[in-house]
């Protein structure tokens, strides 16, 4: 992404800046005017972006206005600027459902979508550079929004939710960028990253029909069936009901970024028997310099959002790398480029989602914890996953933020952190339109802790855990979890929890629906 100073650009770009300052223009996004005694306008910026399709390929050349808002005064320029985005792990329910049971999937991209927005304060703005218009000195003040105000994407959000309220959507209270329409035995589902829409639904005609109704509020792009999202390729074997995940092509890019991409590849995301600590940072003013010309913070970036997506069996090694980003030494950084090397021997894997014969649940969870694995804190490691079909849906690997005095403790922490996992799953579904006859299963390796999860044993081991803790045995009390051993064996969140050897390695992300 590159920001102007100057528009001595090529044509492809000056091309791509008219087109925006036109589509501005249409809009009726300012007023041109003189900037009122005591005011201040704001600055903006042009800034370019090259957009690519799944396969690296130039898609097409953009140009975006973008005010700096960092300018903006709080209480004055703006008051309220939340707005809510979907959580990954509802997409890919979404996705895995889609499998599950042959949805059609269209995508669609509401074009310059914060310029949608009604502005309810007076912001002025000097005007874009290239193309100043009126008198010397004159500015515009801004009646819709626009990118890089502190507001704008509330605006949109705001604007976006009154029209789907107005064609009969509802928002989910589980998820508060979903929305569904039920009506007779159609049924749209439609989750919101920003701009970026998504339709599951049995016909195409209802999302056909949907789309439509929207061209009418919105001016946006017909994507067609779901084939890129968010970075992500999508295939599907509609045949087999299978879907799958690839983000091939941004482990390509972040390989040949970091000058890894002619790495020899290894089989493990992390050495099993590597023990890195915050000791491992520079000691001395030359290791110190050595570190500040290496983009540890910026690699473990990139690998945060792949691990994020698509990839949890990188997921422990991601946030334990995350852990040295303020002081990182050179061993940190070899762990990094390890875990590059594991990436281009494993760029083909896909997550894929399909019916699984060898269960009758819709979603399953597994939980994990190694106790006391963190050497500086001697804190606990928890993890959990939660699959739909064949793939996982959400995953997280997270170091306990308290220390744990025994596994049994260790595990009951993790389970309740997966429990509100479940929980949240379980609603989503339930809002989405799927029953629950029963309690859904909470797999777990430690006898100990489930013990602790059904009733009130082991006093000495658990007298003094926080009460919040006990949330876990009141929700199986209420017949909403059924914790269940599972051998550690077969459990797919040991691979969150702890560096594993290549032969378990293989196994897990196998189990967790990594496919090559």
């Amino acid at each position: 992404m590159l920001t102007l100073t100057s528009l001595k650009l090529p044509r492809h770009w000056i091309e791509a800046t008219q087109k925006e300052f036109d589509g501005l223009i249409a809009n009726g996004t300012w007023e041109y005017c003189q900037l009122p005694p005591g005011a201040k306008a704001i600055g903006c910026r042009w800034v370019l972006n090259i957009k690519h399709l799944a396969d690296g390929t130039i898609d097409r050349y953009k140009a975006r206005l973008v005010a700096q808002g960092f300018s903006q005064r709080p209480g004055f320029d703006y008051v309220e600027t939340f707005a809510p985005t979907v959580r990954m792990a509802t997409i890919r329910v979404i996705l895995a459902l889609a499998a599950l049971e042959d949805l059609e999937l269209y995508s669609i991209d509401i074009s310059q979508a914060f310029l949608n927005g009604d502005l309810d304060v007076d912001i002025y703005m000097q005007q874009p550079e290239g193309f100043e218009r009126g008198n010397p000195g004159d500015v515009v003040r801004l009646v819709k929004g626009l990118y890089g105000l502190k507001q704008a994407g509330r605006l949109w959000n705001q604007k976006l939710h009154s029209v789907l309220l107005q064609m009969g959507f509802k928002r989910l209270k589980s998820d508060a960028s979903v929305y569904l329409f039920i009506r007779d035995d159609v049924r749209v589902i439609i989750p919101i990253f920003i701009d970026d829409i998504t339709l599951a639904g049995r016909s195409v005609a209802s999302i056909k029909a949907v789309i439509a109704e929207l061209a009418t509020h919105f001016k946006l792009r017909d994507l067609g069936p779901s084939s890129y999202l968010l970075g992500i390729e999508i295939t599907r074997n509609r045949s087999l009901r299978s879907l799958s995940l690839s983000q091939r092509q941004y482990i390509i890019n972040t390989l040949t970024t970091f000058s890894m991409f002619d790495c020899n590849p290894v089989s493990t995301p992390m050495d099993p028997g590597l023990s890195l600590s915050a000791a491992d940072g520079p000691q001395t003013d030359s290791e110190r310099q050595e570190m500040s010309t290496i983009p540890y913070i910026n690699a473990v970036g990139a690998l945060m959002y792949l691990s994020t997506c698509i990839r949890p069996d990188i997921s422990y090694t991601v946030h334990k790398l995350a852990r040295f980003n303020t002081n990182p030494g050179m061993a940190h950084w070899k762990a990094v480029k390890h875990l590059f090397r594991y990436l281009k021997g494993t760029m083909d894997l896909t997550l894929t989602y399909s019916p699984n014969p060898h269960s009758t649940e819709l979603f399953r969870t597994f939980s994990d914890a190694d106790h006391a694995g963190e050497v500086d804190s001697r804190k606990s490691t928890g993890g959990f996953v939660v699959m739909i079909g064949t793939g996982a849906v959400s995953w997280s690997s997270k170091l306990q933020s308290m220390v744990g005095l025994s596994t049994t403790e260790a595990e009951f922490v993790a389970g309740n952190e997966a429990g509100k996992e479940l929980m949240w799953i379980r609603n989503l579904l339930t809002e989405i339109g799927y029953t629950f006859d029963g309690p859904s299963t909470l797999f777990m390796d430690n006898n100990s802790a489930i013990s602790v999860a059904k009733n009130p044993t082991h006093h000495s081991k658990m007298k003094h855990v926080d009460l919040r803790l006990h949330w876990l045995r009141d929700m199986v009390e209420s017949g909403y979890i059924s914790p269940v051993h599972l051998s550690t064996h077969d459990m797919p969140a040991d691979l969150l929890t702890k560096a594993l050897p290549r032969v378990k390695v293989q196994q897990f992300r196998g189990l967790m629906g990594l496919q090559g």
